[in-house]
């Protein structure tokens, strides 16, 4: 039986009126995104339309699921808020702590034993409040919950951005930032603006080497890292009802690369062949009894244009495979082009290391199309060229393929099977000479290929493509070579060709697994203690902000002014910083050291204007917090690129940023800073960026004033006497400056728990 049958029955049973009533007030057919969006309304039936990308909203998610890494920050958010219990299913999952070195028995033990106080934090949490905890080398979060929480129809949220995953079994799944988290465990409404819709029209069928993640790298081609920003994709079309389930899911988990709040697919039979294997029989056959109403409607299909606010279509069988990068995801190169592109802009051809995995694609279908093609490296008489690792996305997969032979296939080639984490996707990868910084190709099938993302090293190359595509390359060792068309020599000087890849969708005798690493919670947590020793090094219980004193921000300095692309990862780097995620102020030394000075194109150098003197940036900031000098942030287009994690909010608030102005952010960063109390801005006229000088002073001259919709105006005075005045836009509704006015919305939390 699943997890949770009973809630999702009963948001099944909500389903039909409350969707059948959003039609008749909003007097159109209904798109599968507004049918879920609908039906979780936080005052339940619906009772009035909501207009796309305008309206604010109260949702209801189902449930909430949270990683190591974030856990830490929104459970400790959590205790703040005074709740004896969650409000709704919650789990948490230990994925992102497990660095990648040497194979997977031998890391997982090395990351209980150095990561040991926080695995046991967590655990007594979860203990304690009624959490699902999944044990360290249980899984990648996004995998995990495909595979044992993810519903048609259902929503969802989680502290992590590829959340988006779930999208692969008809959800409407967000990743959000721990803040909001805590607000649905408390039993809270979350608040969300009403997206905008893009719809992509999958006709014809994928073969051969193309495979769903082509179909992602692809749309981020053309749509680029912001272009689905404020907007729920939904795929439709014959070639979506045949794609695998998981092969739903990767194209969903990609999708928070371009920026969308998240990706969705109607139910359909590989869903429900999916749900079955999972041993979710129980979910499916509640499914097919409201089938209609967990896929959009037929004349929403039959006519996109009127329905979706943008329409992309993509047809699966002219697709070809794709390979996306270096150093951002939507730099999209069809395999064909790849060996001219990378000549002309002098990219290495040796490919060091090949990596498959992660919670993007590690699916049985996509091991088991990977193994196919490593068979034949013994079969033709290969050597592979390039060293090649594997991460398995969940113990259940991990059992499974091992069961199968595919780790034994991949052991002949001289394959690492990683352990059952994050690892090298999120900078968890101790890269043997990545500290010579030296120039070099990489090629993987993960989500994202942010400069020094991987290993660490500026200078990495990272190109991302299918399991199979990664797999074949790899083989070659060479960034040009071209599947399709392009012959290999064997050891014996022969010319031969890789056949197509094979695989099964689901495993012929189903999953396995002796222990998939699940703890349920105890039924009665009260008597459990949850211990934060105040030396702690890892850990450290929270303080509230202070709340704003009704007064404008005056006398601040400009503590940097980021040139360039400037992701959550430039803001609060991951990999070995990922081991103070639950102590604010030890993270907080991590604050935009990896964002780019304008003035001198440095990282982690700014001018101290209390000195004069250039220091890193956290240290700069930490001495105007110890002044008492307030300070803000600029930023270019689309800040906060990236992960959820709200530590890129929480470290400028708790060092005494006082706002951030931008020309404009990604979603859930922005959301994350009103969270924490923050001014989160936007340029009215995008080129006053260039008018903020380095020694700026800046005064806010109608904070004390401030309102939805009115926009506020800072004066920012230069060293020469001149004094340049420039208008700041905001998205703050009025629920949103009262985060800001009491501090922080935690702190509205937890006086509406003590009130």
């Amino acid at each position: 039986m699943a997890f949770d049958i009973e809630m999702i029955k009963k948001v099944y049973a909500n389903m039909t009126t409350r969707v059948d009533k959003a039609r008749e007030i909003v007097g159109r057919p209904l798109t599968l995104t507004e049918k879920i969006l609908y039906n979780h309304l936080w005052e339940g039936n619906p009772s009035h339309a909501f207009t796309r990308g305008k309206d604010y909203v109260d949702f209801a998610p189902d449930r909430v699921a949270c990683q190591d890494a974030t856990a830490q920050m929104a459970l400790l958010q959590f205790m703040h808020a005074g709740k004896a219990k969650v409000a709704v299913p919650t789990t948490v999952h230990c994925d992102h702590l497990i660095q990648a070195k040497v194979d997977a028995k031998t890391d997982l033990a090395r990351a209980k034993s150095q990561s040991n106080e926080v695995f046991d934090f967590l655990s007594s949490v979860s203990d304690k409040y009624g959490i699902g905890f999944w044990k360290p080398g249980a899984g990648i979060i996004h995998q995990v919950v495909l595979e044992n929480y993810a519903f048609p129809g259902g929503m969802m949220i989680g502290t992590d951005s590829h959340t988006v995953n779930a999208g692969g079994l008809g959800m409407v799944a967000i990743g959000v930032g721990g803040a909001d988290a805590v607000d649905v465990m408390s039993g809270m409404a979350w608040e969300l603006k009403f997206p905008k819709l893009i719809g992509v029209k999958l006709t014809g069928k994928l073969s051969g080497w193309t495979a769903p993640k082509d179909v992602i790298l692809k749309v981020a081609g053309i749509l680029t890292v912001k272009g689905g920003t404020g907007a729920i994709v939904e795929y439709f079309g014959e070639g979506a009802t045949a794609m695998s389930c998981t092969g739903k899911g990767t194209i969903c988990n990609m999708g928070a690369e371009i920026g969308a709040t998240t990706s969705t697919f109607g139910y359909d039979a590989s869903m429900d062949r999916y749900l079955r294997s999972t041993g979710r029989a129980d979910v499916a056959d509640a499914a097919n009894e409201i089938a209609p109403y967990l896929t959009g409607d037929a004349e929403v299909y039959a006519n996109p244009e009127q329905y979706f606010d943008q329409v992309i279509e993509i047809n699966l069988s002219e697709l070809e495979p794709y390979l996306n990068g270096p150093f951002t995801p939507d730099l999209a190169t069809p395999i064909s082009k790849m060996k001219e592109e990378a000549i002309k802009n002098n990219w290495p051809l040796k490919i060091e290391v090949g990596l498959i995995g992660s919670c993007t694609n590690s699916s049985y279908e996509d091991i088991a199309r990977a193994a196919s093609l490593a068979k034949q490296v013994a079969d033709k008489n290969l050597k592979t060229k390039s060293q090649f690792t594997i991460t398995p996305g969940s113990e259940l997969v991990r059992y499974t393929i091992e069961r199968d032979g595919f780790i034994d296939t991949f052991d002949k080639i001289g394959a690492t099977v990683f352990a059952n984490a994050c690892g090298p996707c999120i900078g968890m990868w101790d890269r043997e000479g990545a500290e010579k910084e030296e120039r070099n190709t990489i090629v993987h099938s993960f989500n994202r290929n942010f400069s020094k993302r991987a290993d660490g090293n500026p200078n990495t190359l990272a190109f991302v493509g299918s399991p199979e595509l990664v797999t074949a390359l790899a083989i070659a060792g060479d960034l040009s070579f071209n599947p399709l068309t392009d012959k290999l020599i064997n050891e014996n000087g022969e010319e031969v060709m890789l056949d197509e890849p094979t695989g099964d969708e689901l495993p012929p005798r189903g999953f396995d697994a002796e222990d998939p690493g699940f703890q349920a919670p105890a039924e009665d947590g009260s008597g459990v203690q949850v211990a934060v020793s105040p030396t702690s090094e890892r850990l450290q219980l929270l303080a509230p902000f202070e709340p704003w004193n009704k007064k404008n921000i005056t006398g601040a300095k400009l503590l940097i002014k980021a040139f360039g692309k400037c992701t959550t990862d430039h803001i609060s780097m991951a990999g070995p910083w990922l081991r103070f995620r639950g102590h604010l102020d030890n993270i907080s030394n991590n604050m935009l050291i990896g964002a780019i000075n304008a003035f001198n194109q440095k990282a982690n150098s700014v001018k101290n204007q209390l000195t004069g003197e250039y220091d890193a940036v956290p240290a700069v900031q930490r001495a105007y917090k110890a002044a008492g000098v307030p300070s803000i942030v600029v930023g270019d287009h689309n800040y906060g690129e990236g992960s959820s994690r709200e530590h890129a909010a929480m470290e400028p608030r708790f060092l005494g940023v006082k706002a951030v102005l931008v020309k404009s952010f990604a979603r859930i960063h922005e959301t994350n800073l009103k969270k924490q109390g923050m001014l989160a801005l936007t340029f009215a006229n995008e080129s006053d960026y260039d008018k903020i000088q380095e020694n700026d002073t800046i005064n806010f001259t109608n904070l004390v004033d401030f309102a939805p919709g009115v926009p506020l105006t800072l004066e920012f005075a230069h060293e020469d006497g001149s004094v340049d005045v420039i208008i700041a836009n905001h998205t703050y509704n009025e629920g949103q400056i009262g985060w800001f006015v009491a501090g922080s919305a935690l702190n509205l939390i937890a006086a509406a728990g003590n009130a």
